[in-house]
């Protein structure tokens, strides 16, 4: 059944996470060459699927036959503007598959490294008599201990009470939805946040009682930026993020007497960060993370609460009035392998 579902679907992969660092050309299309290899060696093949998209800010025609040959199949590359930001591509992408022959769209990212049945794993809930409306995948950092750390604070997952096996949020990197379904709600435009229009967009389906699937076994493994200063300019823009993901939190989740901690400045967001410090050492040995234990743990706690400590000061940053220039569009380098 996973196979009949994906000769009804579209894959959307966009560069934009390519862009950073080293800008040479070579590099970021062997870092997209990578990727094709690894979604071409699914158990389910490319050629099963309906469409495969690519937005791309500027590869050759022979970049482009190359990838083909990759992927072995016809892909359709997708011009965008290099302004475009990372979910304003994933949008153009969406609009360029095919209505008549795509009742599903897949979202993945260039900088996520899929394992080798994600594509089934992330379909087949599609395939049963109640079968939802999206699947969202597992994303997870490598299995290392700064991994571990990071995955239980940038990729956890809060059960829904929508319905079993369902999630609260998701992320846009790994994830399928039925076309009408993102057709009438899909990323809209969040001033100055980097990479928090994911998270409002699950509010907004949590509120619409649109039941959000996980699927476990639909793992993907993103890559962490390239350099340790690059990583530290992440958890920065991260902390930022929640001045502006606040708001939307408080007014899904507390009382009408609490709604003032939407607009406190830095005080909600670092209460939001506080409540996330908590979850994420909780998450620590679930979650199907490694597990750490001993010293290991101590280590992995350490590491939460660094790194947790550099996206409060980039909350308290952005909660007294600053920010940073461009960071809804800030591009990090992701290309190691």
């Amino acid at each position: 059944m996973p196979l009949e579902i994906a000769g009804h679907s579209a894959l959307v992969l966009e560069t934009n996470n390519l862009r950073g660092g080293d800008t040479a050309a070579n590099t970021a299309l062997a870092s997209l060459h990578q990727v094709i290899a690894l979604l071409a060696a699914q158990s389910i093949p490319l050629t099963a699927l309906a469409q495969l998209i690519i937005t791309h800010d500027g590869i050759d025609s022979d970049a482009c036959a190359m990838l083909e040959s990759v992927a072995g199949r016809q892909i359709d590359f997708v011009r965008i503007d290099s302004a475009t930001g990372y979910y304003d591509a994933k949008n153009t992408g969406f609009a360029a598959t095919d209505a008549g022959r795509c009742d599903y769209v897949i979202f993945a990212d260039a900088d996520c490294q899929p394992t080798a049945g994600w594509l089934a794993a992330l379909l087949a809930p599609l395939a049963g008599p109640d079968a939802p409306a999206v699947v969202a995948g597992r994303t997870s950092y490598a299995p290392t201990l700064a991994g571990t750390a990071l995955t239980t604070i940038d990729f956890m997952y809060f059960p829904s009470p929508l319905r079993d096996c369902a999630t609260r949020n998701f992320y846009a990197n790994n994830v399928v939805f039925r076309r009408h379904v993102f057709e009438q709600h899909s990323y809209q435009a969040l001033d100055g946040v980097y990479r928090a229009h994911c998270q409002v967009l699950g509010l907004r389906l949590q509120q619409a009682a649109v039941a959000l699937h996980y699927a476990a076994d639909a793992h993907t493994i993103h890559k962490l930026p390239d350099t340790r200063r690059e990583a530290i300019t992440l958890r920065w823009l991260r902390g930022q993020d929640t001045q502006g993901l606040t708001p939307h939190l408080v007014r899904a989740y507390l009382p009408a007497s609490l709604q003032w901690l939407g607009r406190s400045g830095p005080v909600g967001p670092l209460c939001v960060l506080s409540s996330r410090l908590f979850f994420s050492v909780r998450a620590l040995n679930r979650q199907d993370l490694p597990p750490v234990r001993g010293l290991r743990w101590l280590g992995a706690v350490a590491l939460i609460g660094g790194f947790s400590a550099i996206d409060m000061l980039g909350a308290l940053f952005r909660g007294l009035g600053l920010r940073s220039a461009g960071a809804s569009n800030h591009a990090l380098s992701y290309h190691r392998r």
